[in-house]
């Protein structure tokens, strides 16, 4: 295909869009439960519809998109995102507000699974390099919303910035609707048979198990760092959330590592190096006796684990190349109820014996994410993927 360059470009604004669109509800959740009078309870039931609306999205982009390609699905996703932005904007219901976010958090999840997808099928080599540098506009995105309420904020209300920055989500779906995207790799129905039938795949199986672990590892550092520092440590929150942005730049620069000057690294050396990265940062930020080691184990943390959705999802588009989007789906979903599970599970712990135990349970997600690569390594040594 002679236009991989700008398929690749038209993945990394829509990485940017889910990053933008990942952190916005948490940046402005103060300004939601002052408008609407929201009480905790309230509030956590808002913030449950995202993660509800990003998992359907991720469970639909797939079998969709292997049937009719990806440029109508991702602009459809764009829609849903900007209406997402409008609504949290101006809803002037609770209700409405609800069926806002939810349509937010499916066109993100949808987003994202797609560029996933889309770049491992036009990447015939080094897929995991790959998909690491598309991993950085998620970074950067991340990091610019935060940064663009924090500098507009005094000038303008949080509706405002949200609603013009909503209208960025127009463009980048202008800019699908002119990018010829790959053709449609299923041509006979929409193949959710199929996609049943992945199920039965053991290799698959220990993926979506790994990506369970990974990206509840992920969930708990964003949700519970900046707690764990203020209750441990004493810091104070503004220091606790620059600690947890730091975490976020040492994800981003890692994966920049991974698909510029790692590039030519096999997948288990990089594997082995961020196990060996992750062990380190999580060491530092359990002994901890200053803010500035806690910090230096978050930036370690954050470039371990950089590479398990690349170097996983790479797996996944060599050996499923006919049903990309459909296994894309499936174990991306699979994260995605880990990440729910694991974070419920962490406010379990934490209310029963304290949020020192943080580091309890992430040494035991990273004993089991090194088991189950070892296992998947060994299977795809085994099948000459």
């Amino acid at each position: 295909m002679k236009n991989t360059k700008t398929i690749f470009f038209a993945a990394c604004l829509g990485m940017l869009l889910f990053g933008i669109g990942l952190i916005t509800l948490g940046s402005v959740a103060t300004g939601l439960q002052a408008k609407f009078s929201l009480d905790a309870i309230a509030s956590g039931a808002m913030f449950s519809i995202l993660p509800v609306g990003i998992l359907a999205g991720s469970l639909l982009f797939g079998p969709f998109c292997d049937r009719f390609g990806y440029k109508y699905f991702l602009l459809l996703s764009c829609l849903c995102m900007f209406a997402g932005f409008q609504g949290i904007a101006y809803a002037s219901s609770l209700g409405i507000l609800k069926v806002c976010i939810f349509l937010f958090g499916f066109g993100g999840g949808s987003i994202n699974g797609a560029t996933n997808a889309v770049v491992s099928d036009i990447s015939s080599a080094n897929k995991g390099a790959n998909l690491s540098l598309l991993g950085v506009f998620f970074a950067i995105g991340a990091l610019g919303m935060p940064f663009i309420l924090g500098t507009l904020g005094k000038q303008y209300s949080f509706e405002a910035i949200l609603a013009t920055v909503g209208y960025l989500t127009l463009l980048i779906g202008l800019f699908f609707v002119f990018t010829t995207f790959p053709e449609p790799k299923q041509k006979e129905g929409i193949p959710f048979l199929k996609g049943l039938q992945l199920l039965k795949d053991p290799l698959l199986i220990l993926i979506g198990f790994f990506l369970f672990c990974q990206s509840s590892f992920e969930g708990i550092i964003n949700n519970w760092t900046t707690t764990y520092l203020s209750n441990e440590l004493s810091v104070f929150q503004s220091k606790a959330l620059y600690a947890l942005s730091l975490y976020v730049v040492g994800m981003a620069v890692m994966r920049i590592l991974i698909g510029s000057v790692f590039r030519s690294f096999s997948s288990q050396t990089i594997l082995f190096l961020s196990f060996a990265l992750l062990l380190a940062g999580c060491v530092l930020l359990q002994v901890a006796s200053s803010y500035y080691i806690a910090v230096s184990g978050l930036i370690l943390i954050g470039a371990g684990l950089a590479a398990g959705f690349p170097v996983m999802l790479g797996f996944v588009g060599e050996r499923y190349k006919t049903l990309s989007g459909t296994a894309f789906s499936l174990v991306l979903a699979m994260s995605l109820i880990g990440n729910m599970i694991v974070n419920y599970l962490m406010g379990v712990i934490a209310e029963a014996f304290g949020i020192a135990h943080l580091t309890s349970v992430v040494f035991t997600l990273l004993a089991l994410m090194i088991l189950l690569s070892l296992r998947i390594l060994k299977k795809i040594n085994f099948q000459h993927l």
